[in-house]
């Protein structure tokens, strides 16, 4: 099939019941249901931007099997001019969200890739497994699926490792196998739209032990496979908070889960690491996963930190504390930080790596310097959004306010911006900048640009130990031989 429609994701999802719970209840229907109806439509929405003359060339390609158009995100990039179509095409995505949906599906379609071009890499363990992974990258790839993943073991004792645990099956590991395939038991953490999505892609980050086989594991399973449960955190709109007074939240929360396997036997044929320790803790380094990555979530930021740094212009003109000196000298900062992300980003592009089989991807080290600096950026960006808001941020009135007749009156006199600014229209402002920089909703869109990468000590770490350092020292070495000896 062509790429899905709107209408046909909400069919996907509605068609495919799954153990989902939230507040201590089961939910009969995602689609319906008040914490994920609106994230649902916002997903569908994104799908049928792929059947938009006006987007559909960026956003789609042609498959190379089927000769049907499929998502962009999917393409193996052959030259500069695809990995700048990728950009543009993880761009209008990104915008029609302001970023705020991480686990939008070409993130996911980008690891696919990333691992379908280091087919070689699970072939170390055995050529079906290789052969798998290819096979599901097309499934994935020719029935445009939304995948997410759940990376990290339940938060227990950080002290131990996974086969350390008191409960041998409390972090998610293989049972014991059969010749239908492998049984899985134990739980992952942070399924981001697990509820909402069509499959989960199950693999390790790097740092498994001698002793952690059962757990180095990886394969897809399906939302709805038997004995799959997710359990989700509260949510942050519960289809109650209304589009004036929570935008946001009322239309891109991102629900987050609790993975547990119950036993749930995964077909061979879905199986592409087993009981490797080596294996599963080379497989970011060796499939070069970050370049992929990388480049649709850098991207996704620079979207997110362009929205955040104009909502905090727009705050700051609405009652003119744009003309202060120190209120313009934050200003800049902040854009400051969004024109070193698109520099990185189009460097990335430009210093592009070229694989032995002719394609090319984005170099890493500038993308992994963001996500490396990400979590210092954001999270200014939104400490400057509330000091230009100030006050006004914890005093904007409600909707119903400027619906009762008996104080309309007083919420229009008193609310009104610079110029005669409407108060109506500067009370949306301001409760879209509360939103983001100061509700629940935003607080987890902060936390979630803290961590997306990992831990940011360990990124900027890991950019110091892995950085070719030659030119450095060279530079060093040469001054020190200018200086002479005493």
């Amino acid at each position: 099939m062509p790429v899905r429609t709107g209408k046909q994701f909400i069919e996907g999802l509605r068609a495919r019941p799954r153990d989902v719970w939230v507040r201590g209840e089961r939910v009969a229907d995602v689609t319906a249901h008040p914490a994920f109806k609106r994230p649902v439509e916002r997903l569908a929405g994104l799908y049928d931007m792929q059947h938009d003359p006006k987007y559909a060339d960026v956003l789609t390609y042609t498959s190379p099997s089927s000769g049907k158009p499929v998502g962009t995100a999917f393409m193996a990039p052959k030259s500069h001019a695809d990995l700048v179509k990728r950009r543009n095409a993880f761009q209008v995505w990104s915008e029609a969200t302001f970023g705020l949906m991480g686990r939008s599906p070409d993130f996911m379609n980008t690891v696919l890739l990333a691992f379908a071009e280091a087919k070689e890499v699970f072939a170390r363990d055995g050529q079906k497994y290789a052969d798998n992974l290819i096979k599901y990258y097309e499934y994935v790839r020719e029935n445009d699926l939304f995948l997410s993943h759940a990376l990290i073991s339940p938060q227990t004792d950080r002290s131990k490792t996974s086969s350390e645990q008191v409960d041998p099956h409390l972090h998610m590991g293989v049972v014991k196998e059969t010749p239908e395939g492998i049984v899985i038991r134990g739980a992952r953490m942070l399924a981001t739209m697990g509820p909402i999505c069509d499959e989960m892609l199950i693999y390790n980050l790097p740092g498994l032990r001698p002793g952690d086989e059962p757990h180095a594991v990886a394969f897809a399973v399906p939302v709805d496979a038997p004995g799959l449960r997710q359990i989700c955190r509260e949510p942050y709109n519960w289809g109650e908070r209304a589009d004036y007074d929570h935008p946001l939240a009322a239309n891109f929360e991102e629900c987050d889960s609790l993975l547990i396997f119950n036993d749930v036997l995964i077909p061979w044929e879905r199986v592409f690491i087993y009981n490797n320790v080596n294996l599963a803790n080379a497989l970011y380094p060796d499939t070069a996963l970050r370049n992929h990555t990388g480049h649709q979530t850098n991207v996704r930021a620079m979207v997110k930190m362009r929205f955040a740094v104009g909502l905090a212009q727009a705050l700051a003109r609405s009652v003119k504390t744009d003309q202060f000196l120190h209120v313009q000298e934050k200003l800049g900062e902040c854009m400051s930080y969004v024109e070193l992300i698109k520099s990185a980003i189009v460097r990335a592009e430009f210093e592009h790596d070229v694989l032995p089989n002719g394609h090319v991807r984005t170099t890493l080290a500038p993308l992994q310097a963001l996500r490396g600096l990400l979590p210092t950026f954001y999270p200014r960006v939104i400490e400057v959004l509330q000091i230009i808001g100030a006050g006004g941020l914890l005093m904007t009135p409600s909707g119903a306010d400027f619906a009762a007749p008996e104080i309309a009156g007083d919420v229009a006199k008193f609310y009104q911006g610079a110029d005669g600014f409407p108060s109506v229209d500067r009370a949306r402002l301001f409760k879209l900048a509360w939103d983001l920089a100061g509700d629940s909703f935003g607080m987890r869109q902060l936390q979630y640009e803290r961590f997306y990468a990992g831990d940011p000590i360990r990124i900027l770490a890991m950019t110091y130990l892995g950085t070719d350092d030659r030119d450095y020292k060279a530079l060093v070495d040469r001054a020190i031989s200018i200086a002479g000896n005493p």
